[in-house]
């Protein structure tokens, strides 16, 4: 008589049934047709911790490299990469070092953030007033540059190293007795436009990566010397894993430039794929609504791709 063959689909969209060939094409695009699953398509956002900021009518901090793939402004993303599954070293960016006390030590620039062949460069520094008869600190290149001073030199270079799309731009010029923004993931720092007021730091980019619409790399504030000198106050610390520059301190104590904000990774694969990582707290794991598995470190770790 006649043979028979039997087929057990034993993975879900293996490759029974009937399909179109647009639903195929979808489905290799997204890598989710197996063949034996092969390389992961992967989604990141890659994002270095920010700038610390001048003390005392100092420039602002620069934002940390803003890098991702297609859940950003549709000019800043990065093509997705093919991974096969193994363990890869994630590195999270720590935020720079703010300035101060009045014309004390000056800020440090951020630390690279780093997955895979991706690395975003840590936000430059802001600039520093010179003390009297002292030397300025002068602002640093980075994802995004630190903003000037009057006396500590002009705004640092953004998107240093180059990437493509960019990863930064560049901080503002300081004016008279203030300090100018560092640059953001999306604009330039503004110039300080002089009389005691300070420049705002360049904006950021929104990213949905993870689900809320969260905005990275905006770049710090530059600190004041309004009306003759009552300005007053630290500058703010950015916020944690965004990658921010931090503020520039203002003319009278407490002056000290603020804090950069510390980076973040945030890896995401089709379904079919499975992700792990540690350590925990600073990893976490989750599912985005179409079945996508989403790793988020705000700390280095390690990421196992199964």
């Amino acid at each position: 008589g006649p043979g028979i063959v039997v087929i057990k689909e034993t993975t879900p969209k293996c490759a029974s049934g009937v399909w179109s060939i647009n639903d195929h094409f979808d489905q290799v695009k997204n890598s989710e047709w197996i063949t034996g699953r092969g390389n992961a398509t992967v989604n990141y956002l890659v994002v270095a911790g920010g700038g610390g900021a001048g003390a005392k009518r100092g420039g602002g901090g620069g934002a940390g490299g803003y890098r991702a793939t297609g859940y950003g402004p549709s000019p800043l993303r990065g093509t997705a990469l093919s991974l096969g599954t193994g363990c890869y070293t994630i590195t999270v960016g720590a935020g720079g070092s703010g300035g101060g006390p009045s014309h004390g030590s000056g800020g440090s620039s951020g630390n690279n953030s780093i997955f895979s062949t991706i690395t975003s460069a840590g936000g430059g520094r802001g600039a520093q007033q010179a003390p009297c008869g002292g030397v300025a600190v002068a602002a640093s290149p980075g994802g995004s540059g630190g903003g000037g001073t009057e006396t500590g030199g002009g705004c640092a270079t953004g998107n240093a190293p180059p990437t493509d799309p960019s990863q930064g731009n560049n901080g503002g010029n300081g004016g008279s007795c203030a300090g100018a923004g560092g640059g953001g993931a999306t604009a330039v720092g503004a110039n300080a436009p002089g009389s005691g007021t300070a420049g705002a730091g360049g904006a950021g980019a929104p990213n949905t990566i993870l689900g809320p619409d969260t905005t990275y790399g905006g770049g710090g504030g530059g600190g004041a010397n309004t009306n003759g000198g009552s300005a007053s106050g630290a500058g703010s610390a950015a916020t944690s894993n965004t990658g921010g520059g931090g503020g520039g301190g203002n003319q009278s104590s407490p002056n000290t430039g603020g804090a950069g904000g510390s980076g973040i990774v945030v890896v995401r694969v089709p379904y079919i794929f499975t992700l792990a990582g540690s350590p925990t707290p600073a990893r976490t794991l989750s599912t985005a609504p179409n079945g996508d598995k989403i790793a988020k470190f705000t700390a280095s770790g390690t990421l196992t791709i199964d």
